[in-house]
């Protein structure tokens, strides 16, 4: 998904030119983002772990807000709308917002919201730089799919989250998993983990090809006693299968989704604590 990171990276000259400090710089090599965002700007970057993980988040949801009828969701890092699209058969009856601040993720995502069934749209906004465009508590749940691993300060986006969530109110994240059945042996073997990355411009130290940005990866101890802090109650935590593992071990894979602490995604069902003296009922707020 689309990140709201906006820390700069280094745009010094990759010419092979002297900088005024008289150091040499970088030999020439594949051009680099002078920004983050302009990273996650590139729509050949990959912005989900697959159709597998977006049902079964999706059902996950459906399940949660059985009992609230007309809810508003928020879809947090939207990107191309994949997730919110693939959720909106099994949200019939509520409200979808999908939000990014990726004016091309948008588009795409817009796109996508109008051949879905339901009632979806698109709305540019970031956890950062002023927070999301919502008031305090107007969502009922928050989709937060594949977005937590890309930020540089993820403290202050649940922060967000929970302000726009409504006391009780639900979140439905998801992110690769650390500690996935495959990185252990990894490890072992003194092989960099899958969905761990060194640099912005190519894959080092273990398979793959793909880079995606991913600066923090999560397991779901960390993920749990994470939520917990920033004042989430976690409800459940499942497991999903990763699209990228080889088809020989797709089976495996499938399999380690019953122990999620070893799946290849991390599924957390987690709900805005309530504060002493916010009111019982759960209720439906807009945005």
């Amino acid at each position: 998904m689309k990140a709201t990171a906006d820390d700069t990276v280094d745009d010094s000259r990759t010419d092979g030119t002297t900088d005024r400090t008289g150091t040499p710089d970088a030999p020439p090599g594949p051009a680099r983002p002078a920004r983050l965002r302009d990273f996650y700007e590139n729509p050949a970057v990959p912005v989900a772990s697959g159709d597998a993980r977006s049902l079964r988040q999706a059902r996950m949801l459906a399940a949660a807000l059985a009992g609230t009828p007309g809810a508003t969701v928020l879809d947090i890092g939207c990107g191309d709308g994949r997730a919110a699209v693939t959720a909106a058969p099994f949200l019939t009856g509520h409200r979808v917002v999908g939000v990014d601040w990726s004016q091309d993720a948008l588009r795409r995502a817009a796109a996508s919201f109008a051949a879905a069934p339901g009632e979806l749209r698109a709305v540019r906004g970031e956890l950062t730089d002023g927070g999301l465009p919502f008031a305090d508590g107007a969502a009922d749940a928050v989709l937060f799919s594949e977005v937590v691993e890309h930020l540089v300060d993820p403290d202050s986006a649940l922060d967000e989250i929970r302000r726009v969530l409504a006391p009780g109110g639900h979140l439905m994240l998801s992110t690769p998993n650390l500690a996935a059945w495959y990185n252990r042996a990894l490890l072992l073997a003194g092989v960099q983990p899958v969905f761990s990355e060194v640099s912005l411009r190519g894959i080092h130290g273990r398979p793959g090809r793909e880079v995606v940005g991913h600066l923090r990866l999560y397991t779901a101890r960390a993920l749990r006693e994470f939520l917990t802090a920033s004042g989430f109650d976690v409800v459940r935590v499942a497991g999903a299968p990763f699209h990228g593992v080889p088809r020989p071990l797709r089976g495996l894979d499938r399999l380690a989704c019953a122990a999620p602490s070893a799946a290849s995604i991390l599924l957390v069902h987690a709900r805005r604590r309530r504060e002493a003296g916010s009111r019982a009922s759960d209720g439906s707020r807009s945005a």
